[in-house]
């Protein structure tokens, strides 16, 4: 119901190009390009696989923003298309990571989302990772809550950012027995799908592998110097 009410009054009000500011498109036909999944793999620093759909910047960047800073769920559907095409792939990644040889009782994997700050929750009214989770047509786990508060990452240079998240979060229940693929909207430098993969662990639980909307390009290792881990 939260949702359709969001598409509707985003219908009612006149709207911008969210990419790029051109009128009456929600997305032109330029931005909507940029928002084809042109996929890269990276790795955490504990070795977990990371799928990232788009390279965060340009109308990709505006894009996200104005989901999560504007209301923007208009764009909600499109977004959740590249979005959709990484968490699949990252399913595939993980599978071949574990070999396919889990337990019969553990092969079932489950989309956890990174699970947003109460305050950004109340800012917003919506959860803008699973929002786009659900607008793929999966249905997000919900598994994980805050342990306690933490500064917002982007105010924070890459050296504090996971002295900034560790023990940020916790897992809602035990975990035991169930597999995860989890997924967040940016990769800036790990910090915090580090955390999440963390806290899932501590409960008992398999991260299999993980997934995000977009990466930042300029703080992670390229793809081909062969080394991937980020922190």
């Amino acid at each position: 119901m939260r949702d359709a009410l969001l598409d509707a009054w985003a219908l009612v009000v006149p709207v911008d190009c969210a990419g790029c500011g051109a009128p009456d498109r929600s997305l032109c036909d330029r931005c909507e390009a940029c928002l084809e999944a042109r996929p890269s793999h990276r790795s955490l620093a504990d070795g977990t696989p990371v799928v990232c759909a788009l390279d965060y910047g340009g109308p990709v960047r505006a894009a996200i923003l104005a989901l999560k800073e504007q209301g923007r769920t208009d764009v909600a559907r499109r977004l959740a298309a590249p979005l959709a095409f990484a968490i699949a792939e990252a399913r595939d990644v993980g599978a071949v990571r574990a070999g396919r040889a889990a337990p019969p009782g553990q092969r079932t994997v489950e989309t956890l989302v990174v699970p947003t700050s109460r305050a950004a929750y109340r800012r917003r009214g919506y959860d803008p990772v699973a929002l786009l989770v659900r607008r793929a047509g999966l249905r997000p786990a919900r598994a994980l809550v805050a342990a306690r508060r933490s500064a917002q990452q982007k105010t924070l240079a890459v050296a504090e950012r996971a002295a900034n998240r560790a023990g940020s979060l916790r897992a809602a229940r035990d975990l035991a027995g169930r597999r995860f693929v989890l997924v967040d909207d940016v990769l800036t430098t790990g910090a915090t799908l580090g955390e999440a993969a963390r806290a899932v662990r501590a409960a008992g639980g398999v991260v299999v592998s993980a997934a995000t909307l977009a990466y930042t390009a300029r703080l992670l290792p390229h793809p081909d110097d062969g080394s991937l881990n980020v922190s």
